[in-house]
């Protein structure tokens, strides 16, 4: 029986551990990131609407306790927040999705318009967000 339970173990301790999907393809910390950067955009050029900036920085110290939680270790963490080349591909796709939604330069109430929407919603971004 003990020269069982030793194998048991040895083998545990010798297997390789699980590996991590790349945090810049973890869905939930992608998704997390969006919702961020878009309520970002949107607060950033519409008026009539403001930042929930406490709620925010919470939402990001969940996504970090997430990331942690998950395994990634804090190298890992902050690799992807410097991470120049995921940030722009991340503002690139927000700004085609806010694009195709009506928000552009040339359509600034687009933003509010596209905000509103997210607040009515409760979506992720929008419950980063505050109607004046």
């Amino acid at each position: 029986m003990r020269k069982t339970l030793t194998a048991m173990i040895l083998t545990l301790a010798a297997a390789p551990a699980v590996a991590l999907q790349p945090l810049h393809e973890n869905p939930r910390v992608v998704n997390g990131f969006y919702a961020i950067g878009l309520a970002d955009e949107v607060r950033k050029k519409c008026d009539n609407i403001e930042p929930r900036m406490i709620r925010a920085f919470t939402y990001l110290r969940s996504l970090e306790r997430y990331a942690r939680d998950s395994g990634y270790t804090t190298e890992q963490i902050e690799e992807l927040t410097d991470n120049r080349t995921e940030k722009e591909k991340l503002r690139a796709r927000i700004r085609a999705d806010l694009a195709e939604r009506g928000a552009t330069p040339d359509t600034p109430q687009g933003y509010c318009t596209v905000g509103r929407e997210e607040i009515a919603k409760g979506s992720a971004a929008g419950r980063l967000l505050r109607a004046r």
